[in-house]
């Protein structure tokens, strides 16, 4: 276990590059901050900023809002190609959404330029110790539970990543002796693997499919996420899924001290399921914490999540009180097995973050032996969708798929699993009168819908709050009698 009142000396990485007076070019605004604060940032460091979007002014919103007043260049729905040549531009820094290989990052690289993204400049600016959590599955709740375990000891932690929440902007907040916990998708992965960077403690919850759209196949993917370990010292830590056989490949992956989590105690250090409860051992001691209740780390995706955090916990040196009272204290996350209401006995539950198959299964599972009433469906990412549809077809109630382009296949799928699929619905809110309406008091409305969101909606978490809308809405009609909007669209 390391001394928590050095845990600061665990962590080196090379300085942040000088960019006073350098022009930069940031591909891809986007809409939920990240960009914006990779932009203000950039300026705060004395660059000359060019932000250029496929986007056009109306389709970015609240994000040009934020940097209003800036001096920042804009090239809007277009991008052009002088800005990724060396005539152009000093360096260039790529939002998440733009695939790494893209011509013009291409171009970019092959003249010299350097290409960068958010985390590659914030790991190298960063003095502070890094918890790097990623995984297909469960990654935002396992960051926020690590976060506030680590707040009972350092009441200074920060949390930033992948969750909308820019770590640039994060920079002036975090002190030597308090870590921060950055939540990493694969595509800020791909950033540290290209400039060699990984942080101190390294966190894998699990892997399975997911985002096959963008990469080479299933083992691109998966090779992306291990790389979270690859540049990792033997001063370092990885916290790894001891029961999900690819996470596991990852302890031969790293330099680090490898910490397990599992479900099943495999009988030395690390976080394990003993009798229902959550233990966590090191050479120091034993911590033994009943269960929690809640939906919030239900199932054994949620136990998962809970030992991969107490393990980070107990790794920088949290108390047994400090990781018990986190633990009592954590209540969620909003989109991720959310209870945002009950009609009439009915509960909703909008866990709209499971974008992926492997994330919708683990969601059915946190309610077996309760009637679900399962809405689903949405945009294909190439994944298979076989064991979603087996799964929905065995265990939900009834099942609403809304539209989107793998609907027509996840519907053929669950037919011929003998499910019976109502659908496809252009809204969410005809959605959920439907479900409401094959419901009975004890039921569960889940929205966990296995593929991602674009078509119907701006992102997973405009389609989150539109569920949450909804649900209003359903409340009004069906109990208090408003019009329904729904019976001639």
């Amino acid at each position: 276990m390391t001394d928590p009142a050095r845990i600061d000396q665990a962590t080196t990485t090379p300085g942040a590059p000088d960019l006073a007076g350098r022009r930069v070019t940031v591909m891809g605004i986007g809409t939920r901050g990240g960009g914006t604060g990779v932009i203000r940032w950039l300026m705060g460091q004395g660059a000359t900023v060019t932000a250029t979007d496929m986007k056009t002014a109306d389709q970015l919103g609240p994000a040009l809002a934020d940097l209003e007043g800036l001096p920042v260049r804009l090239v809007l729905g277009r991008h052009d190609e002088t800005d990724f040549t060396a005539a152009g531009t000093d360096m260039v820094v790529r939002n998440p959404a733009i695939p790494r290989r893209a011509a013009l990052l291409q171009l970019a690289r092959s003249e010299g330029v350097p290409v960068e993204m958010e985390m590659s400049l914030f790991f190298r600016a960063c003095r502070a110790p890094i918890v790097g959590v990623t995984g297909t599955k469960g990654k935002t709740t396992t960051s926020t539970l690590i976060a506030r375990l680590l707040r009972d000891e350092f009441p200074e932690t920060v949390l930033a990543g992948n969750m909308g929440i820019s770590a640039l902007a994060r920079l002036d907040q975090l002190t030597p002796n308090a870590p921060v916990v950055v939540e990493l998708s694969s595509w800020q992965i791909e950033s540290l693997i290209e400039h060699h960077l990984a942080p101190h403690v390294a966190v894998i919850t699990n892997i399975s499919e997911d985002h096959l759209n963008t990469y080479d196949g299933f083992a691109d993917y998966a090779a992306t996420k291990l790389g979270l370990l690859a540049a990792q010292t033997a001063a370092d830590v990885a916290v790894l899924n001891r029961d999900d056989p690819l996470v596991w490949d990852g302890a031969s992956r790293t330099s680090g001290r490898v910490v397990p989590f599992g479900l099943a105690d495999a009988g030395g250090d690390g976080g394990w399921l003993v009798d229902d409860q959550l233990v966590v051992r090191d050479a120091a001691r034993e911590i033994r914490v009943d269960r929690p209740a809640g939906l919030a780390l239900a199932g054994d995706h949620g136990a998962r999540n809970a030992l991969a955090a107490m393990a980070v916990a107990r790794t920088l040196g949290v108390r047994e009180e400090g990781i018990r009272h986190g633990l009592a204290d954590f209540d969620g996350v909003p989109h991720r097995m959310e209870r945002v209401g009950e009609i009439a006995g009915v509960t909703y539950i909008n866990d709209t973050t499971a974008t992926a198959p492997a994330a919708a299964i683990a969601a059915l599972s946190a309610f077996a032996g309760q009637r679900v009433q399962w809405i689903g469906g949405g945009a294909d990412k190439a994944l298979d969708l076989g064991e979603l549809a087996a799964t929905v077809a065995r265990d939900a109630r009834s099942i609403h798929l809304l539209d989107g382009s793998a609907t027509a296949a996840l519907t053929a799928a669950i037919v011929a699993n003998g499910g019976r699929p109502h659908g496809p619905y252009r809204s969410i809110l005809a959605a959920a009168l439907a479900a409401h309406r094959a419901s009975m008091p004890g039921d569960v409305v889940l929205l966990s819908p296995g593929c991602a969101s674009f078509g119907l909606f701006r992102d997973e978490f405009d389609r989150g709050e539109q569920f949450r809308a909804a649900v209003t809405r359903v409340h009004e009609i069906c109990e208090l009698g408003a019009p329904d909007p729904t019976v001639d669209a």
